[in-house]
């Protein structure tokens, strides 16, 4: 049977994003690559999952985080809804740190709201041609993941004091009371954080609290 032209594959779609203007973009982008396209669009995360089954969502674009909930922890339940959907996870959160865990959960593909708009595109025809997209980075970490399977928990990298550390600022603690609660100085607190920072390759506490969120139970 011959292979339909995109623009007439009749594919249905589930945007999944509290951010309308992602959404909408998104959409506008897809009506590019293919015009028959069926689009429906939720910013809750709890309405996915019921989406997915009542709606027969294809190919599934959702973000990591919503404001109440991490979408990793439904993985399992939009695959049980019907495991034949297709997820891209589209998200503003590094891939290097981020990707492995949510492909490793079901995910097809991992793909940054930094990326170029052709890479944006490019990924979209990935998951409607193939029903995935690897990119490179992701396919460097599947390769770096085979060889050591820790390597999906970048707070693997940390020593025992430093990710005691990490967890006590995730608790909103500050560099005095930390200080004080393990008897040390603020200064030696001060530079293990940092060294913490380092190694996750972060910049801000808010990134740090997002890693121990969606990896400390790993």
């Amino acid at each position: 049977m011959m292979e339909l032209p995109m623009e007439n594959k009749e594919i249905t779609f589930l945007l999944a994003d509290d951010h309308s203007i992602v959404r909408h973009g998104m959409a506008i982008m897809i009506d590019e690559i293919a015009p028959n396209a069926i689009v429906h669009h939720t910013s809750s995360l709890q309405e996915v999952v019921e989406q997915v089954k009542s709606k027969g969502i294809e190919i599934l674009i959702i973000d990591a985080h919503f404001p109440n909930g991490n979408s990793l922890h439904i993985l399992p339940d939009i695959k049980a809804a019907n495991p034949d959907v297709k997820i891209l996870i589209f998200s503003g959160l590094e891939e290097h740190l981020y990707a492995l865990k949510f492909i490793n959960a079901g995910a097809n593909g991992y793909l940054s709201k930094l990326s170029e708009e052709e890479e944006v595109k490019h990924a979209v025809i990935s998951m409607i041609e193939k029903g995935e997209y690897i990119s490179t980075v992701s396919q460097n970490l599947l390769l770096q993941f085979a060889n050591n399977p820790n390597s999906i928990n970048p707070l693997h990298h940390l020593t025992k004091r430093e990710l005691q550390i990490a967890e006590m600022y995730a608790e909103g603690l500050g560099n005095l009371e930390i200080a004080n609660q393990l008897d040390v100085k603020q200064n030696t607190v001060s530079t293990i954080k940092k060294n913490i920072f380092d190694k996750l390759k972060i910049e801000n506490l808010v990134e740090l609290i997002d890693l121990i969120k969606t990896h400390h139970t790993l």
